[in-house]
C-alpha cells in the first residue's frame, strides 16, 4: 500500500504555441492522490492565469484519466519514479444545440461546403436541410430505404439503398459561376431539373449500405450485402451503358439542335440514364458494411465486413492487396491518417484501432476503445484534432473519443425525452463537421446537433 501522504516528482511541459501557457519546466513534488482537477489547479496557479483554463494531461502520450497513484500502479511504477506530464487545453463537453424532426428513421448524414445537410431516410427519400431545420429539397426515386448519402460537389450528390441501386442527383448550387469538378462543361445536365435523378447505377444484387466519394479521382465506392464492392465514376459518361437503346453515339458538342430537343423531351418524360460499375471488387465472404477511400492516396480503398475482415484494395487494378482478420463482425470504419490508423466499429461493442501498414501475420489490433453497450455502426473523425473521433451505436449514444485513452471522453445521449431509453433510440449515423459540430440521426427520426466551444484543436 502507498502512504496517503506520498508524493511523486513531476515536470510539466506543453506543446502549445501560446507563450502564456508555458510554465518553467522545474521539477516539483505533488501528492500521488491528485487527478486531473488537482493538476489543472496547479498549472493554472503556475501560469498565473486571470481566467481559469481546464487542462488535460498526458504521460508518455497517454491521456491521464485516473489519479497519479492509480497510474503508477497500473504501470508497475513506484512514487520514486519521476514523471514528465504534458498539459494541453481540455476538450469541453459538446452541448446540445438543436434537433430536426424527420418523417422516418435517419440512416445517413453528410454536410456540404455551404453548410447544407443531406440526410438519407428509411422512407426512401433523400433530403437537404439548412441549418435552421428547413427542408430545402426532397429527392424521391429509390424504391426502398436509403442507407447512405454523400455530397459529390456543390451541384451533385449520391445516394444508395436497399433497392440495390445508387443514384446520382442534381442539386441546386448557390454559386452558379462555379463549374463542379465531376461534370463535363459540354454535358446536357442543364436540361434536367434540380432534384432530379441524373443516373441510376446498377450492378449490385443486394442492398447497398455504404458509399464514399473521391473528388480527386472522380470515383465512388459502394459496399453491398452481396459481399462485393462497386467502383463507379462520378461522371456517368465514363461508365458502361446498361440500356443499349440509349443513344450516346453523338458527342454532346456535335449533336444537332433537333436531336438536342428530342433528348430534352426524353429527359422531361422521365427517362433516366442507367450505368454499370467500372468494376466489382470481390473477396469478402459475407455482407460488406462500409468502404472508404484512403484520404491520402485515393487509389487505395478499405472495407469492413461481417466476415470479420478489414481489406485493403488497389483501385487501379481492382485487386485486394491485404486482409486483416479479427474475431468479430466489423460494421463501420474511419481513417485517422496522421496516426496511420483505421478505426473499426464492431458487433462486439468496441472500436478497434489498426495500422494498415502492419503485416497481417503480426498483431493487427493496436488498441481497443471500450464503452459502448451495443453495435458500433457509425464513425467519423474530428476535423480539427487528429486524435479524436466520434461513434454512433445501437445503444442510443454517440461517444467522443481521444485515441490516446481507451475510455470515452464524453457521451452524447438523445435529447428527445419522449423516447424511452432502449426503445427507438438507436443511433445509425454520425457526422463530425467543423461548421455544424457533431450531427447524429437514428431510430428516433431526429437529426441532433451537438457542438463544443471550438477547442477541439490539437
Amino acid at each position: 500500500m502507498t502512504d496517503d501522504n506520498s508524493q511523486v516528482k513531476i515536470k510539466f511541459f506543453t506543446r502549445e504555441v501560446d507563450e502564456t501557457l508555458h510554465v518553467q519546466d522545474t521539477p516539483m513534488y505533488v501528492p500521488i492522490s491528485l487527478k486531473r482537477y488537482g493538476l489543472s489547479e496547479i498549472v493554472n496557479h503556475l501560469l498565473k492565469l486571470e481566467t481559469v483554463v481546464p487542462f488535460d494531461f498526458l504521460i508518455d502520450g497517454e491521456l491521464l484519466r485516473v489519479s497519479l497513484e492509480e497510474y503508477l500502479t497500473k504501470k508497475g511504477l513506484s512514487s520514486e519514479n519521476s514523471l514528465n506530464i504534458e498539459y494541453t487545453r481540455a476538450v469541453l463537453p459538446p452541448s446540445f444545440l438543436n434537433s430536426f424532426n424527420n418523417e422516418d428513421w435517419i440512416s445517413s448524414l453528410d454536410v456540404g461546403d455551404d453548410k447544407s445537410i443531406i440526410s438519407g431516410s428509411y422512407d426512401g427519400v433523400v433530403r437537404t436541410w439548412n441549418m435552421s431545420g428547413k427542408v430545402q429539397k426532397q429527392y424521391s426515386g429509390h424504391s426502398g430505404p436509403i442507407r447512405s448519402v454523400k455530397y459529390i460537389s456543390n451541384t451533385r450528390l449520391a445516394s444508395a439503398g436497399n433497392d440495390r441501386t445508387l443514384r446520382l442527383w442534381k442539386t441546386k448550387s448557390d454559386d452558379s459561376k462555379q463549374i463542379p469538378l465531376d461534370i463535363d462543361v459540354n454535358d446536357d445536365n442543364e436540361l434536367i431539373e434540380d432534384g432530379k435523378t441524373l443516373a441510376i447505377l446498377e450492378g449490385h444484387k443486394a442492398p447497398v449500405v455504404s458509399i464514399d466519394v473521391s473528388i480527386q479521382t472522380s470515383k465512388i465506392l459502394s459496399a453491398s450485402y452481396d459481399n462485393s464492392i462497386g467502383l463507379w465514376s462520378t461522371n456517368y459518361k465514363d461508365m458502361t451503358i446498361v440500356d443499349p437503346m440509349e443513344d450516346l453515339n453523338n458527342s454532346s458538342n456535335k449533336i444537332s439542335t433537333a436531336a438536342r430537343k428530342r433528348r430534352k423531351m426524353t429527359l422531361k418524360d422521365g427517362s433516366v440514364r442507367r450505368r454499370a460499375p467500372l468494376s466489382l471488387l470481390e473477396s469478402h465472404s459475407a455482407p460488406v458494411e462500409q468502404v472508404i477511400f484512403d484520404s491520402q492516396d485515393q487509389t487505395v480503398g478499405y472495407s469492413v465486413s461481417q466476415d470479420h475482415a478489414i481489406k485493403t484494395w488497389d483501385l487501379i487494378t481492382s485487386r485486394c492487396v491485404d486482409t486483416k482478420s479479427t474475431s468479430y463482425s466489423l460494421l463501420s470504419i474511419a481513417q485517422l491518417p496522421k496516426l496511420n490508423l483505421l478505426a473499426c466499429g464492431s458487433s462486439a461493442r468496441h472500436i478497434t484501432l489498426h495500422d494498415p501498414r502492419v503485416n497481417s501475420s503480426s498483431k493487427i489490433t493496436q488498441q481497443q476503445l471500450i464503452g459502448h453497450k451495443n453495435f458500433v455502426v457509425s464513425l467519423d473523425t474530428c476535423p480539427e484534432n487528429d486524435y479524436m473521433l466520434c461513434s454512433g451505436s445501437h445503444d442510443g449514444t454517440v461517444k467522443v473519443w481521444d485515441v490516446r485513452s481507451t475510455t470515452p471522453m464524453y457521451t452524447i445521449t438523445r435529447e428527445d425525452k419522449s423516447v424511452q431509453k432502449g426503445v427507438n433510440d438507436k443511433v445509425f449515423a454520425v457526422n463530425w463537421s467543423e461548421t455544424a459540430g457533431i450531427i447524429s440521426g437514428g431510430q428516433d427520426k431526429k437529426i441532433q446537433f451537438n457542438k463544443g466551444d471550438n477547442i477541439f484543436k490539437n
